[in-house]
């Protein structure tokens, strides 16, 4: 039986500034309408052009073989820059090279296949968690899960910072300076405050307090040999110049890779959870695989080879729902983009929920399939029609860490138990910084 997943209903009628502002702040999928589940590309006018764009090809041209002509907006920047600032997110050109080149070294395949230990051990306590029979909220969990990792990868553990606060701390912010403005929308200059970021200042102080004090602690009393991301910030020179972070730099990029680094893949994990309990024929296929190439034990990363399933299951919950759903890009200069005039200064939103769910692209777009990520079905699968981590020169630097980690945590877990669906109404996605199930994910689970 076909289970429909949730999906946002889109708009058929065009949508004034007011409506359409009142929809970016309520949830960013609501501004996208029906058409461009049909179209590769629509064009709009509120104020100045924009265009939104779900077009494998023309999402190659933006990402990668004209990528310098379509830096960030500025919009889209003024909601993060509070958090991270001028860090490896945020910055362009020389600025984002140097960085790019100061923590590649940590990501690089051998070292995540090192860091594999810390994530069989955050495995296996999560299991642990989870063996209480019952009713779980899936989303806190894995952040609990995810926030683990991170911590140990990133600052060889978490002597200082309550987890708790600390989401806390994130999701207030992202409910706040992560929501558009209006006077982004009315294109007022940069210097006027909004209301948003003012509001976001206190979380981001809880924030930058706990990392700051882990950075001023690893200055002080040294590393240990503890060899993890901070080390490689502190370390970090830029090989042309010499030049090394400042204080801000490193506690900027520290925060970027605490934040996106755990909850990007907690919320992956949560919705393919969700996605097995409302598939329970499907599950059981997932859980059979983890089930024989595990036993009881936590996972390895010398299991993930023998779970495709495991990762097709992780993929096709990230087309579903992408941890970032929706990028903002500005024309640098005047561009053809999928045979359309793009001018100097237009916004182009990159409707990556919509490319995922497109009817032109993807047969039954909006069932839940992890068999669309079969290894031929990928081969024969234009490239960027999968967008979860990006694409191009800026992929996500720690898309592989990513998934070792989503990997290990979800055959774990699916060896171990049995997931179902509690009669609750299905969690509704919402994007404002990223694309979170509100409502949360309650689950059953019973041992296998």
């Amino acid at each position: 039986m076909t289970v429909a997943v949730p999906h946002i209903e889109p708009h058929t009628k065009p949508m004034g500034m007011l409506q359409s502002l009142r929809a970016a702040q309520d949830n960013l999928l609501r501004i996208i309408p029906a058409i461009c589940y049909h179209q590769p590309m629509i064009t709009g006018r509120m104020g100045s052009r924009w265009h939104m764009v779900q077009d494998p090809a023309a999402m190659k041209r933006v990402f990668l073989d004209n990528a310098d002509n379509y830096p960030k907006s500025e919009a889209m920047l003024r909601m993060v820059r509070p958090a991270v600032g001028n860090s490896l997110f945020t910055a362009d050109g020389p600025e984002w090279r140097w960085q790019r080149r100061a923590v590649a070294p940590v990501f690089a395949h051998r070292n995540v296949v090192a860091l594999a230990p810390i994530m069989t051990a955050t495995a296996e306590r999560a299991a642990a968690r989870l063996g209480t029979p019952g009713s779980h909220e899936m989303v806190g969990e894995m952040l609990h899960a995810t926030f683990d990792v991170i911590c140990d990868v990133a600052l060889s553990g978490r002597d200082h910072f309550d987890a708790e606060v600390y989401g806390v701390a994130i999701l207030r912010y992202f409910e706040t300076a992560g929501k558009a403005s209006i006077l982004d929308f009315m294109q007022f200059p940069d210097w006027v405050p909004r209301p948003g970021a003012i509001l976001g200042r206190k979380h981001v102080k809880t924030m930058h307090e706990m990392v700051g004090a882990a950075i001023n602690a690893r200055r002080n009393e040294g590393s240990d040999g503890a060899d993890d991301l901070l080390d490689h910030m502190l370390a970090a020179k830029d090989a042309e110049t010499g030049r090394g972070m400042t204080h801000r730099d490193v506690l900027h990029n520290m925060q970027f890779f605490i934040v996106a680094g755990h909850e990007t893949t907690a919320l992956a994990l949560s919705w393919a959870l969700y996605l097995l309990a409302q598939h329970p024929e499907i599950q059981d296929r997932v859980s059979a695989e983890a089930a024989a190439a595990l036993g009881q034990r936590a996972a390895s990363a010398d299991d993930l080879e023998a779970m495709p399933l495991v990762r097709q299951t992780l993929d096709e919950a990230m087309r579903l729902y992408p941890p970032v759903a929706m990028l903002a890009r500005s024309a640098a200069n005047d561009d053809v983009l999928g045979g359309r005039e793009i001018r100097k200064g237009e916004i182009l939103f990159l409707a990556i929920y919509a490319l995922q769910r497109h009817e032109m692209f993807w047969d039954r777009p909006n069932e839940f399939d992890p068999d669309n990520f079969a290894a031929e079905k990928v081969k024969n699968r234009h490239r960027y029609l999968n967008l979860p981590f990006g694409a191009g020169p800026r992929v996500c630097v720690g898309a592989n860490f990513a998934m070792m980690q989503a990997q290990i945590i979800l055959g774990t877990l699916l060896a171990r138990y049995r997931f179902t669906a509690e009669d609750r109404p299905p969690p509704v996605p919402v994007m404002h910084m990223t694309l979170r199930p509100e409502g949360g994910v309650w689950l059953n689970t019973t041992a296998r």
